[in-house]
C-alpha cells in the first residue's frame, strides 16, 4: 500500500510539471444569446432540454422562403440605392435575419402556387400584393420619385443586351463558298466563327444533312469533331446532351439516327435551344415520316439524307431563322391568334361548322400570320408545334404560293401522328373580294404580307382535293355574305394594341386614357388554350437588333422560371437598360418590360393590369376551343 501511495504521488508530480494545454475556444455566440433568448443552462453548463424532448432543440425553425434570386438574384447594375437596401438587414422578433428583400417577398412567391379560378379578380391582386406592398414601403421618398417618373418613360430601352450591336444584322447574310484554290479559306472561318448562332444536323455515321451557316467543305471539320464527342459518350453508354465553351452554349438532341447540334452565344438556355432543335426534327419528319426515315438508314446507314430532304432547305432555314430573330411562340411553346369579337369569331366558327365535308379532318382560318378560327373532331386539337410547322410552310415556302392561289400538299404533322401523312388544302383568298388570290408573291424583305387571308382544310384522303375545293369555296362565299371578311379585315387593319391602350381600359375613369403605360412591351400566355397575346412592338422594338435584345431578356426570365433546379413563381430582373417581371401560375404566365428606372411595385402592379386585361378579353383574344364536330 505504501508503494501504491508513492507511486500516485509521483504521478500527481509530473502532472503540476508538464504544461498544461491551452483552453478550449468560447462557443459562438448564436442570434438568441445576443438577443437574451440564451436556453437556460444546468448546474453542469449543459444546455437544458424541453420537457418530452429527446434532444435539444435545433435553433433553426423550419421556413418557407424560397431563394432570393425571383425577386434579387438576377439583378445586375442596380441602383446604389437598391444595394444599399438591399444589404440592410434588420432583426424580426422571433431572431431570425430578415431576407434581403423582405419576408414579404418570400411570402408572395409561396402563395403564388395558389390556383386562379376563372372571374377571381381579387385573388389576381393578392397575390402580387405582398410583392407590392413590400416594395412601395422599403423605399424611401427619393426612390418613390424616381419610380413614378420612370413609369411614364421606357424610352431607356436601347441597351437590354449591351454585347449585341448592330452586327447582328448580318447575322442572316451568307458565309460563301471557297475560290478553287482555297485562298479565301481563312477569311470563310472567321465570317462562320462570328455567327452568334449555327444549326447543324449530322447522320449517325457522321454524314452531314444541314448547315444554316457554310457548305460541307467549311463544317466538315466542326462535323468530325461533334461526332467523335459523341461517338465517345455513347462508347461510355452515356448520352451527351450538351456543354459550354466560353460564352458559347452547345446543345445535342439525339434522335434515332440523326444528332442535332444547336450552338448559340445569345444566352438562351439549354432547354430553350433543345425546344428549337425539337421543332427542326419535326420539320424534318414533316417531310419524311419516322418509319420511312428509319427504314432508310436501318437499309442503308451512310444514307444521304439531303437527297430525299432537297427543296425543303428553304424551310429548315426559315425556321431556325426565327429562333434566332427571336420567336415568343417558340419560347412559350404556345400559339397567336387574331383579335376578334367573341360573335364575329361564333359567326366563322359556325360556317366552317355548316359548309364542312365529310372528308375533312381540321380546319382553319389565317389572317396576319395569326390563327382566326378552327374546326375540329371532338377530343383532338392540333399540337402547337404541328401548327408551327405549318405557319412556316404557309408564309415561308415559295411553292405554297405558286400555282394560282391553291395547293395540295402532303404534309406528315408529328405531334398528331409521325407515322402517315395527312394531306393539305392551301387558299389565299383576296380579303377585298374573297376570291383567290393568284398574284401571291414573296416579299422582298422576306416578311409574310400583312393583308393575307388563308383557308386550311387538311383531311386524311389523298384524293379529298375536289371536296376540300368546294367546301372551300362555300365558307368564303358565306363569310363574304355574312360580313365576317370584313371584320377579319378590319381586325387585321387594327393590328395589335399598343400597351397603353391595353392598361388604360382598366382605369374607371377615362381622363387619364392618354397616359404612357408604365412597360414598354409584355408576354401573356393561357396556358389552358396553349394560346399567348402581345402588344404592338412599337419603334422601341421595330429594328431587328432591339427585337432580338428583347426576346434575350424574355428568354432570361423564362429560364428563371422553368428552371430544372428552381420552382420560382416569381422572377425579378434589372440590367443596366430593362427592368423586368415574370409571374407564373398555374393558369397563366405574363411577362412584363420597363426602362431600368421602373421600381418593382410599378412592373408589379403593370403585370396584374395586363392579367386582368387578359381575363376579360379572353373570348377576344383566345379561340376557345373552336368549333367542334
Amino acid at each position: 500500500m505504501p508503494e501504491d501511495e508513492d507511486q500516485q504521488q509521483h504521478v500527481a508530480a509530473q502532472r503540476e510539471s508538464s504544461p498544461q494545454p491551452p483552453p478550449l475556444p468560447r462557443r459562438p455566440t448564436t442570434i438568441e444569446e445576443e438577443d437574451g433568448l440564451r436556453p437556460p443552462l444546468t448546474p453542469s453548463g449543459s444546455v437544458r432540454n424541453f420537457k418530452g424532448s429527446p434532444r435539444p432543440p435545433l435553433q433553426s425553425k423550419a421556413t418557407t422562403a424560397v431563394s432570393q434570386v425571383d425577386v434579387l438574384g438576377l439583378s445586375q447594375d442596380a441602383s446604389p440605392s437598391n444595394n444599399q437596401r438591399s444589404r440592410s438587414h434588420s432583426r424580426q422578433p422571433s431572431g431570425r435575419l430578415q431576407s434581403r428583400a423582405g419576408s414579404d417577398d418570400d411570402t408572395a412567391s409561396v402563395r403564388s402556387v395558389q390556383t386562379l379560378a376563372p372571374g377571381q379578380s381579387g385573388d389576381i391582386e393578392s397575390l402580387l400584393d405582398d410583392v407590392v406592398g413590400a416594395a412601395a414601403t422599403e423605399t424611401d421618398e427619393g426612390v418613390e420619385e424616381r419610380d413614378d417618373a420612370a413609369s411614364l418613360d421606357t424610352s431607356p430601352l436601347q441597351n437590354i443586351r449591351d454585347d449585341l450591336d448592330e452586327s447582328f444584322s448580318s447575322e442572316f447574310e451568307p458565309v460563301g463558298s471557297f475560290e478553287p484554290d482555297g485562298s479565301n479559306g481563312e477569311l470563310l472561318n472567321r465570317q462562320w466563327r462570328a455567327k452568334l448562332k449555327h444549326y447543324l444536323i449530322l447522320s449517325s455515321a457522321g454524314k452531314p444533312i444541314y448547315s444554316r451557316h457554310g457548305d460541307d467543305q467549311l463544317i466538315s471539320g466542326t462535323i468530325g469533331v461533334v461526332q467523335t464527342i459523341i461517338s465517345f459518350y455513347q462508347g461510355a453508354q452515356d448520352t451527351l446532351r450538351g456543354f459550354t465553351a466560353g460564352d458559347a452554349r452547345f446543345v445535342i438532341l439525339s434522335k434515332g439516327h440523326l444528332h442535332l447540334l444547336a450552338i448559340s452565344r445569345l444566352g438562351e438556355s439549354e432547354a430553350q435551344l433543345r425546344a428549337q432543335l425539337e421543332a427542326l426534327y419535326m420539320q424534318i419528319l414533316s417531310t419524311l415520316t419516322l418509319p420511312t426515315m428509319e427504314k432508310m438508314f436501318i437499309n442503308r446507314p451512310s444514307t444521304d439524307l439531303r437527297r430525299p430532304l432537297q427543296g425543303t432547305e428553304s424551310l429548315i432555314s426559315s425556321l431556325a431563322d426565327g429562333f434566332t430573330r427571336g420567336s415568343p411562340a417558340t419560347l412559350l411553346s404556345a400559339l397567336e391568334c387574331l383579335r376578334i369579337r367573341k360573335a364575329h369569331r361564333q359567326v366563322i366558327h359556325s360556317t366552317l361548322l355548316k359548309c364542312r365535308s365529310p372528308q375533312l379532318l381540321y380546319g382553319l382560318v389565317v389572317a396576319d400570320g395569326r390563327l382566326a378560327a378552327v374546326v375540329r373532331p371532338k377530343k383532338h386539337s392540333l399540337h402547337p408545334g404541328d401548327l408551327h410547322l405549318i405557319f412556316n410552310m404557309l408564309f415561308e415556302a415559295d411553292s405554297v404560293r405558286a400555282g394560282g392561289g391553291e395547293n395540295w400538299i402532303p404534309l406528315c404533322l408529328p405531334g398528331f401522328n409521325n407515322t402517315g401523312y395527312l394531306y393539305m388544302y392551301v387558299s389565299f383568298i383576296d380579303p377585298e373580294t374573297g376570291s383567290p388570290r393568284e398574284d401571291i408573291e414573296q416579299p422582298l424583305d422576306g416578311r409574310k404580307r400583312d393583308n393575307e387571308i388563308a383557308v386550311l382544310l387538311i383531311s386524311a384522303n389523298r384524293e379529298a382535293f375536289d371536296e376540300m375545293r368546294e367546301m372551300r369555296d362555300k365558307v368564303v362565299d358565306q363569310l363574304q355574305a355574312n360580313g365576317s371578311l370584313a371584320h377579319i379585315r378590319r381586325a387585321i387593319a387594327n393590328g395589335r394594341s399598343s400597351c397603353t391602350s391595353i392598361l388604360n381600359t382598366n382605369k374607371a375613369d377615362t381622363k387619364g386614357a392618354d397616359t404612357p403605360a408604365p412597360i414598354a412591351h409584355f408576354l401573356y400566355k393561357s396556358r389552358a388554350n396553349v394560346q399567348f397575346v402581345m402588344p404592338s412592338a412599337g419603334p422601341l422594338f421595330s429594328s431587328t437588333v432591339s427585337w432580338r435584345r428583347l426576346i434575350s431578356l424574355y428568354a432570361r426570365l423564362q429560364g428563371a422560371l422553368h428552371g430544372k433546379t428552381t420552382h420560382l413563381k416569381v422572377v425579378h430582373v434589372v440590367t443596366g437598360g430593362a427592368s423586368a417581371l415574370a409571374w407564373t401560375t398555374p393558369t397563366f404566365e405574363v411577362y412584363v418590360v420597363a426602362g431600368p428606372r421602373a421600381g418593382k411595385h410599378v412592373l408589379a402592379k403593370a403585370a396584374m393590369g395586363v392579367v386582368q386585361w387578359a381575363r376579360r378579353e379572353e373570348e377576344r383574344l383566345f379561340v376557345v376551343g373552336g368549333a367542334v364536330f
